[in-house]
């Protein structure tokens, strides 16, 4: 007999969904051809994370696109650019930087809807291609560097870049990191390594550097794998599993304690908590350009831009 129970299945509701003037018809791109096998995207949405305001911005990775949500579910272009935005992370000051699988890791001036560079190389080399970031408490930045990487090419890099500028490889060896947060106590790194269906464990020693990286949990199924993560109050982490159409929700331990599961598409690609109470579960449903809502009984995990 388990010691556990099952999880819960919990039902995500509508939110607010991509409107057709936003939406592309027709048309193909070079992202798509390269990782959606040349189909002809109306938009493929992603990186939701909320501003101070309460409103949330997304990106669109195939068209160069962010737009931000109001409260209400409008939906308003910010910026359009020739870029391909991942990940999404505010900065206490309003900043908000953009992982860009071509550019690197870029500056949004929300009001201006300009994007300037911040980090566009690892010493003289290109990124691979970013994909997505977090910030620590003190203003440190990590992001994944995923490119094409896989479990034929486990080359994939995590960088910590210093709110002095000081830019740091963690880790070069990870097959397809996608996305990530810091642990409770900052004593630790979680990354999606989706390729492999699983999230990693990275410690972080005193000098900054890691040792000892694990398996947190492994994951099974779906067309892709683990992609977007968000860390809940009580320490725990919730996976957006793109292929399986739902959002795994593990305590700690990597017990898992709740199932998301939205009615609609299978490409549940990531999450960001909002709401009054912080309570609110946001999921980007990138097939069907939908973002969905569930109230959890755990509240987020407060990021360095509510702190």
């Amino acid at each position: 007999m388990s010691l556990y129970p099952p999880p819960r299945i919990i039902e995500a509701e509508p939110f607010a969904r991509l409107p057709e003037r936003f939406r592309v018809r027709g048309r193909r791109c070079a992202w798509a051809d390269a990782n959606k096998s040349g189909a002809e995207l109306h938009s493929f949405i992603e990186g939701p994370a909320f501003d101070r305001a309460g409103r949330l911005y997304l990106t669109d990775i195939p068209w160069g696109r962010i737009f931000r949500v109001s409260p209400e579910g409008e939906f308003d272009l910010v910026a359009e650019y020739d870029g391909e935005p991942n990940g999404i992370a505010v900065h206490r000051d309003g900043r908000i930087l953009v992982a860009d699988y071509k550019q690197g890791i870029l500056c949004l001036d929300p009001v201006r809807g300009a994007l300037t560079p911040l980090v566009e190389r690892w010493r003289v080399e290109r990124f691979k291609g970013p994909n997505d970031l977090v910030f620590a408490s003190n203003g440190d930045l990590y992001f994944t560097d995923q490119g094409l990487t896989g479990l034929q090419d486990p080359t994939g890099r995590v960088f910590r870049l210093s709110s002095a500028g000081r830019l740091d490889c963690l880790i070069d060896t990870v097959p397809s990191p996608n996305g990530i947060v810091l642990s409770h106590d900052e004593t630790a790194v979680f990354v999606s390594v989706t390729r492999a269906n699983a999230v990693w464990r990275l410690p972080l020693l005193p000098d900054g550097s890691t040792a000892k990286v694990g398996l947190f949990v492994q994951l099974s199924g779906g067309l892709s794998g683990p992609d977007g993560l968000a860390l809940t109050e009580d320490g725990g982490l919730c996976v957006a599993h793109a292929g399986n159409g739902c959002v795994w929700v593990f305590d700690r331990l990597g017990h898992p304690t709740y199932r998301v599961v939205v009615p609609e598409g299978l490409t549940t690609t990531n999450v960001a908590f909002g709401g009054p109470e912080y309570r609110t579960l946001f999921i980007t449903e990138s097939e069907t350009g939908t973002v969905y809502r569930a109230d959890l009984p755990v509240a987020g995990r407060r990021l360095f831009s509510h702190a």
